[in-house]
């Protein structure tokens, strides 16, 4: 793997922050992986062999590195950035891979002036719904937008953010430029609201007697349809939060859709509704 990165910091060595070393290592990457995070799993990304070492602390971690990835929940990378843009080196690219953008980014144009490192934000369109070390994957962003959203748009074409992108794209990625404010809402829909979908699921079949609603009963349909439900409340806290005034109204669009098939169950007038639902299957396959 050719980079111009030599030294790459993981703030939060969890499944994102594991899945990038993982991924950097089994493509070739030759210089040194170093990541911040609680001891236990520290070790645990040693082992793995997600990163070469481990540091004592943030400003430890980053101080060093030509490119420093943010990997923690949204609201530890917006408490963070101020401490990694006094600690990183003015010439290194700073990046993080938060769920929502809008705080991220605020914080991030507030903090990062000029001369100082280069934020870029990333959002991998990539996960799985167990979180932590033991579940990174080298392939976990194979065939995965990544989404990019820069402070101003020429950012992009800085030597730090095209080295960037051609490391997204040999994670086997592609990279997504799109705003923040445009990624939030769009995620809403695309990714937040079928996580609460699950849960809620999982939540009504909970509330139900078991001798009426055995789990043996429960096959293919359920098992997709709940797989989300076992994402832990800590990897949602944040986003959930910071997005509320997208996901609010992308629920009230769900509650109406459901009483309107509510009121067409015994009218047999479901077939549109089916339809539409099938066409926008299609429209997503071929997107993909």
């Amino acid at each position: 793997m050719e980079t111009a990165f030599r030294r790459i910091s993981v703030v939060g060595a969890g499944l994102i922050g594991g899945s990038w070393g993982l991924a950097l290592k089994r493509r070739g990457f030759k210089g040194a992986i170093v990541a911040y995070d609680r001891p236990p799993v520290l070790e645990r990304a040693l082992a793995l062999g997600a990163i070469d070492e481990g540091a004592p602390s943030l400003a430890g971690c980053v101080r060093e590195a030509d490119l420093v990835i943010l990997a923690a929940p949204v609201g530890a990378i917006v408490a963070q950035l101020a401490e990694v843009r006094a600690a990183a080196p003015s010439g290194a690219l700073v990046t993080d891979t938060g769920s929502t953008k809008r705080a991220v980014m605020a914080r991030a144009r507030e903090v990062f002036a000029v001369g100082s490192p280069l934020f870029l934000g990333g959002h991998p369109l990539a996960g799985r719904e167990q979180s932590g070390i033991e579940n990174a994957s080298a392939d976990l962003f194979e065939q995965a937008r990544y989404v990019l959203t820069p402070l101003a748009p020429e950012h992009l074409a800085d030597p730090r953010a095209a080295a960037f992108v051609a490391l997204v794209r040999s994670a086997g990625a592609e990279p997504f430029v799109t705003g923040a404010a445009a990624h939030d809402r769009a995620l809403a829909y695309l990714s937040h609201l079928p996580q609460l979908l699950a849960t809620a699921l999982a939540g009504v079949v909970a509330g139900q007697e078991r001798r009426d609603v055995p789990l043996e009963l429960a096959a293919a349909g359920f098992r997709d349809m709940t797989r989300l439900a076992e994402s832990p409340y800590t990897v949602w806290e944040d986003v959930c939060a910071s997005n509320a005034d997208n996901l609010a109204p992308a629920l009230e669009a769900m509650i109406r859709k459901l009483e309107a098939m509510k009121l067409k169950l015994g009218e047999g007038g479901l077939e549109a509704e089916f339809d539409a639902a099938r066409r926008l299957r299609a429209e997503w396959r071929s997107s993909r």
